[in-house]
């Protein structure tokens, strides 16, 4: 499965919570996650996506870990069913 499908599948299904997921698109800074995922209250879950026979370069796991030194959330998905736990998570959890 492509990348490209897994990232479109998450767009969507967060767009039809109301939740919008925005393309990052850092200019300066390699190995930034790939979408934020704008929460209610300035909440920001980073997701950084991958296909499951992908992998992460090491300067994608150093940014990931800054964020999360920063107090950022962090989630690296891989396929459409994690990206409908992503999902669910979301619509269970974050929205409270």
């Amino acid at each position: 499965m492509r990348e490209r499908t897994v990232e479109q599948h998450l767009v969507h299904g967060l767009d039809a919570i109301g939740i919008k997921c925005i393309k990052f698109l850092p200019d300066l800074m390699r190995g930034m996650p790939d979408r934020m995922v704008l929460l209610p209250g300035g909440r920001i879950i980073w997701v950084e996506l991958k296909t499951d026979t992908g992998h992460l370069e090491p300067i994608q796991k150093v940014r990931h870990r800054e964020l999360e030194q920063a107090g950022q959330i962090v989630k690296v998905v891989w396929t459409i069913e994690e990206a409908d736990n992503l999902i669910e998570e979301i619509k269970s959890g974050y929205l409270e």
